[in-house]
């Protein structure tokens, strides 16, 4: 083992232990108790299925073509089809995963808590294999990004690797210094046009998906701490994209939106908060880490309205899609709330596991996933 190596993973390690440490310094609240809904509008299950038995990892669902992927933490990955729930098909690997699934489709790429890249696909039997496997230099977090033939990896400690996802040679790795603490949780990977789109510390970065090369970067947000803890700052979930404009989340200090064809930030907010934003052309909504729920004017960055309706409920990312929010809870509740108000309009209770993804849009159909590994689906009734 390097000393690069060692010194990311012993980094990772310290990370891991300030978050238990925190975690166990919290004050306990009782989560707000739900109101009742007089009726259920607009959205009614649609199918359910499952995936294993426990998700522990900090999880992200693939979509393609009306198609889904999941994965439990004991190595199990399933292909379902998004419109029945039926499985397409399911195979398991003897390894505990570490992230959530890449999938663009055809291939579906995870990684395990032994630092290994590994790839699914349909062989000629129409039976899922294994075809390549890579062994990575650090922890993985963020589920890999599977895009034009090819697999985007970013490690815990913010190095970016891109492999060919027919073969699993790799093309190119980019490694910039970061700060002394690593955030233990998945961070920012996404598209945008031709630029792959990456987090790092509270910086975003366009690099060139061909040759790993920064082609811009953006200052998102910014610390003024004294101390490495309390200085720790990093980009999390998935970047929300409408356009040339893209929101996100900066752990536990703010939300923001920018604008990529100006190579600008909009707008900038204090926000407390640790899971991704979702939004459409006029709003952007977040989840904060006691409860609330906010939702902001895209172009403005004004805050619309406030939800103290969930507060200490332990919230999953939310999703906006059409009039509706969707977000799950800790104890597997899944409440659908107005756009425009805030109003809960649903509410759906599935395995009593918390919600560990963001939910999803495929079509017609909502996909939110259980800590239990159930999946539930929602369209309009």
């Amino acid at each position: 083992m390097s000393f690069g190596t060692a010194l990311a993973r012993a980094a990772t390690v310290l990370a891991v232990l300030i978050g238990l440490m925190a975690c166990g310094s919290t004050p306990h609240h009782d989560p707000a108790p739900l109101l009742p809904i007089s009726e259920s509008l607009g959205l009614g299950q649609a199918w359910q299925n499952s995936v294993g038995n426990r998700i522990e990892f900090s999880m992200q669902t693939g979509a393609a073509n009306q198609t889904l992927a999941a994965a439990a933490s004991r190595g199990t990955v399933a292909v379902v089809n998004a419109t029945t729930g039926a499985d397409l098909w399911r195979a398991r690997i003897d390894a505990e995963l570490s992230s959530g699934v890449g999938f663009d489709g055809k291939t579906v790429a995870v990684t395990t808590i032994d630092n290994e890249l590994v790839a699914f696909t349909l062989g000629s039997k129409n039976q899922p294999v294994i075809p390549w496997r890579k062994m990575l230099q650090a922890r993985v977090y963020t589920a890999p990004l599977v895009a034009g033939g090819r697999v985007f990896v970013l490690a815990g400690d913010r190095t970016v690797q891109a492999f060919d996802a027919t073969t699993g040679a790799k093309l190119w790795s980019f490694q910039r210094a970061s700060e002394p603490l690593i955030l233990s949780q998945a961070g920012t990977l996404g598209v945008y046009q031709n630029t792959l789109l990456v987090g790092h510390s509270g910086r975003l970065l366009g690099i060139n998906p061909d040759t790993g090369q920064v082609q811009w970067e953006l200052s998102v947000a910014t610390s003024r701490a004294t101390n490495d803890i309390e200085r720790l700052i990093d980009l999390v979930g998935v970047p929300n994209r409408v356009g040339d404009s893209v929101c996100l989340r900066s752990f536990q200090t703010s939300v923001a939106c920018v604008d990529l064809a100006k190579n600008t930030v909009i707008w900038s907010k204090p926000s407390q908060g640790s899971t991704g934003v979702s939004g459409d052309a006029t709003s952007m909504v977040s989840t904060e880490s006691d409860g609330r729920v906010k939702a902001w004017s895209r172009a403005t960055g004004d805050l619309l309205w406030t939800s103290d309706k969930l507060v200490y409920r332990g919230l999953s990312a939310p999703l906006l899609v059409g009039n509706s929010i969707v977000v799950g809870d800790a104890e597997g509740y899944v409440h659908v709330m107005n756009k425009q108000t805030g109003a809960f309009t649903a509410r759906f209770k599935t395995d009593g596991g918390a919600i560990v993804a963001a939910p999803v849009v495929i079509g017609n159909i909502v996909v939110v996933v259980t800590a239990k590994g159930g999946i539930y689906a929602y369209s309009p009734k």
